[in-house]
């Protein structure tokens, strides 16, 4: 990869991974559900009027809206709110690679390989370790919607894989504006439903510049900029060189979060980090490192 790109690489994984404490500093002042919905409309306006809708059946472009987008943020941020630090959220997040493999495996009859077994066992454990620590600066509901949330994120990604989605004829970036048109209303809905009015009115009377400049965050940058910058890479360079790069993003989310906010990890968290990270690198890179031991086993 040249040295320029590789910096536009690893500037998207920082945006990624400091979009999580963008997100802590909104739901300080903004309820889950609604800092959901006003993310999609930065998001969605004005760009909707300049970007015509991707060329695919309107039922796959709602999946994908009602799946990645309102399903994912919407237990994300519940799951920030309810208790959820940033830093383990840019972790368990991850998980999603995994219940991919797992959906794509049932649904799409797709091989699975010895390395994402290996992989997958090792993450779960992992799970498992900081799933048993709530309790004390991570609660227990808080971790099952931030799965939640890697779930809907998975099944948004078999529906793009089963769409056919990744065509080079159109913009990727008309893709996250139109699914992010898609999320708008669900969530409006269910912020006006279950967090009521009230809220919204106190979420009005409480914002400042902190809260707009976590809006602009994470419609602006972690959702468009860094989408534009991954797209491109990916069309220049192939997915197992660029891949790998993602696996910075929790590393960027645990630090900066313990820099920031000043999160502390217990040390089975610790523990439990270590085994999901090497559960990630196994599944993305372990076909590769086993293909190069056997080549050097028969030399």
């Amino acid at each position: 990869m040249h040295k320029k790109d590789f910096f536009f690489g690893i500037l998207t994984v920082i945006i990624w991974g400091v979009n999580f404490i963008a997100i802590q500093v909104g739901l300080t002042t903004v309820p889950p559900l609604l800092l959901g919905a006003l993310r999609f409309l930065v998001v969605t306006f004005p760009l909707i009027f300049f970007f015509p809708r991707p060329p695919i059946p309107w039922k796959y472009l709602i999946a994908l809206g009602l799946t990645i987008n309102t399903g994912q943020f919407a237990f994300l941020f519940l799951g920030m709110k309810l208790g959820m630090p940033a830093g383990l959220a840019s972790l368990i997040i991850q998980s999603q690679v995994f219940f991919t493999s797992l959906l794509a495996i049932c649904i799409l009859n797709e091989k699975s390989f010895l390395n994402h077994v290996i992989g997958l066992l090792t993450a779960s454990l992992g799970i498992l370790v900081i799933g048993l620590q709530h309790g004390g600066n991570m609660t227990l509901s808080g971790f099952v919607f931030t799965i939640c949330a890697a779930v809907s994120w998975a099944i948004g990604n078999i529906i793009t894989r089963k769409s056919s989605i990744n065509n080079p004829s159109y913009s990727a970036l008309s893709l996250v504006v139109w699914s992010g048109a898609i999320a708008i209303l669900p969530l409006l809905l269910l912020s006006w439903f279950i967090e009521g009015p009230a809220a919204w009115a106190l979420a009005w009377q409480m914002s400042d510049a902190k809260t707009i400049a976590a809006l602009i965050y994470l419609g602006y940058f972690a959702s468009l900029i860094g989408y534009v910058i991954w797209s491109r890479l990916l069309t220049k360079y192939p997915a197992g060189i660029v891949s790998p790069l993602a696996l910075l993003v929790p590393v960027v989310g645990i630090s900066s979060s313990a820099l920031l906010l000043h999160e502390q990890l217990s040390f089975y968290q610790g523990v439990g980090i270590v085994l999901v990270m090497f559960g990630l690198i196994i599944h993305v890179l372990g076909k590769k490192c086993i293909a190069r031991l056997l080549v050097l086993a028969k030399s």
